[in-house]
């Protein structure tokens, strides 16, 4: 009996190739549609499978390949004579090797088709004849992965036949893309970012050189649901990226997304180390490495507008991990060169994140993103902050959200002079921030807390050492005793009434 293959794609990548083979290897080819067309106007000789079927493709190729004398070829098992003998009376040969792979839905998300063109896009005889071949791989070989056709083709080169292990490994992959397919589907259709059954769609698009440390092992996947700043980024220059350098530029492209203006962000072990607003990049860095000249050695640099040649020379005389921004000028790009270790990384897409996930032993928790910030300021002191005043402290307010809690920012003028974070009490972050603070400017500093005061020592040391005017979002049972110290002290103090931990 001549054996069969049934290949049916939508990526026709090495397909010539690979079916040219499997003819010269004596195997007959079943296919449908566009694939048969590109194989029969290559010189293949093919065999349509409406003519195997004995029915045509109908309701415009929804239904072609759902067939028992489709899936009785591929489920039934060679070792049992009484599957060999009913394919037989029904005329079915049986199937070896099908090649499938989908229909593009997880491409065509996200490009502004309608809810009906997108549902054209659900492959359903596709994963129906990859499931039937995957759970058959004792006997079929299913290869939906383009990049397993060499490996098939080599061993049925040598041997004859694929080994049980790379059928099973086939096999494997098959169920790993239908899981993924099938949830990028339930997240389109359904909507919701808490669903009843948590399913993801991540793809695999690059190994890592290590973990946290250099003895674990890490892999970056994305999203095939949605875009954001961290997919589709494009690597300029540098060294491969670690587990870290993703979770720190990720970090920092948050942090400078948060403005619309000039705005550079340093992240150092996970939390922003400087952080300013400029009129020109070059000013937005260098006011951002004031703020922590020791930490941003070694750390990643983000910026939200196009880095030019000025700047680049002026990155260039520390070492940094990584350069993040929209864009680079040709400039900047070839001056970057004299390091050529630095990463140099241009995002494509704005920040998105709806949901964040954490992982813990045996579970996921997941939340909506901290994306908001409160639009009812309430001065809650006797004295009123001075429009400057305001201004800077929704400034380090809109950085404080990104620093680990217990956090407090002192800043003025745009920028951050001391940032003091993932301390197990308020005070200590406090007393952190205004000290380094205090060591580079004395006036006007305004001071930013991620969570409200549980008591009035915050307040006391602030107004001690120089701070101006604080934000907080208030709603501890001793606030008043807080306001009560402004006053005493002369200090407007802002309430915001949304707390913003990060952990």
């Amino acid at each position: 009996m001549q054996k069969q293959a049934l290949i049916s794609v939508s990526d026709k990548s090495n397909l010539l190739e690979f079916a040219q083979f499997l003819v010269e290897q004596g195997y007959s080819i079943l296919s449908t549609g566009g694939t048969y067309k590109h194989l029969q106007d290559n010189g293949l000789e093919v065999t349509e499978v409406k003519d195997v079927t004995g029915f045509p493709e109908i309701l415009d190729g929804r239904v072609k390949s759902l067939h028992p004398a489709i899936h009785g070829g591929i489920m039934a098992r060679r070792a049992d004579e009484k599957h060999m003998a009913t394919i037989a009376v029904h005329g079915i040969n049986p199937i070896d090797i099908v090649i499938v792979n989908l229909y593009p839905f997880f491409e065509k998300m996200n490009t502004g088709l309608s809810e009906a063109e997108m549902i054209e896009f659900i492959d359903i005889g596709g994963p129906s004849m990859l499931r039937s071949s995957a759970k058959n791989f004792y006997d079929v070989t299913v290869v939906t992965d383009v990049n397993d056709y060499q490996k098939v083709m080599d061993e049925i080169r040598e041997n004859g036949t694929t080994s049980i292990e790379t059928r099973k490994l086939c096999a494997g992959k098959v169920f790993n893309l239908t899981s993924a397919y099938d949830a990028a589907i339930s997240t389109y259709i359904l909507g919701e970012d808490f669903p009843q059954f948590l399913e993801s769609s991540y793809e695999k698009v690059m190994d890592l050189r290590y973990g946290e440390n250099p003895h674990q092992k890490a892999a970056y996947y994305v999203d095939k649901t949605k875009n954001g700043a961290m997919k589709d980024f494009e690597y300029l220059q540098g060294k491969e990226l670690s587990f870290n350098n993703i979770r720190d530029m990720d970090l920092a492209y948050k942090v400078v997304a948060e403005f619309e203006e000039t705005t550079c962000c340093a992240v150092k072990h996970s939390t922003p180390c400087g952080v300013a607003i400029g009129e020109t990049v070059a000013e937005a860095y260098q006011k951002a490495y004031e703020c922590d000249p020791m930490s941003i050695f070694g750390g990643i640099i983000a910026f939200n507008k196009e880095v030019d040649g000025k700047t680049a020379v002026e990155l260039n005389k520390i070492f940094l991990e990584i350069v993040i921004a929209p864009a680079f000028t040709e400039e900047a790009l070839e001056i970057f060169k004299a390091k050529k270790n630095v990463r140099i990384i241009k995002v494509n897409n704005p920040v998105s994140d709806k949901v964040t996930y954490v992982k813990v032993d045996g579970g996921l928790i997941v939340q909506s993103t901290d994306n908001q910030f409160s639009t009812d300021l309430k001065v809650v002191t006797e004295v009123q902050p001075t429009e400057k005043q305001m201004t800077d402290l929704v400034f380090a307010q809109k950085i404080v959200k990104w620093v680990k809690s217990n956090a407090i920012v002192v800043a003025t003028n745009g920028q951050a002079y001391g940032i003091g974070g993932g301390q197990t009490n308020r005070i200590w972050a406090a007393q952190q921030a205004i000290e380094r603070a205090k060591e580079k400017v004395q006036d006007d500093l305004v001071l930013a807390s991620d969570a409200f005061f549980p008591f009035r020592d915050v307040v006391d040391f602030a107004a001690a050492n120089g701070i101006k005017a604080i934000i907080q979002p208030g709603g501890s049972i001793k606030d008043e005793e807080s306001v009560a110290a402004c006053n005493e002290q002369g200090i407007p103090m802002v309430v915001t009434g949304m707390r913003h931990f990060m952990h």
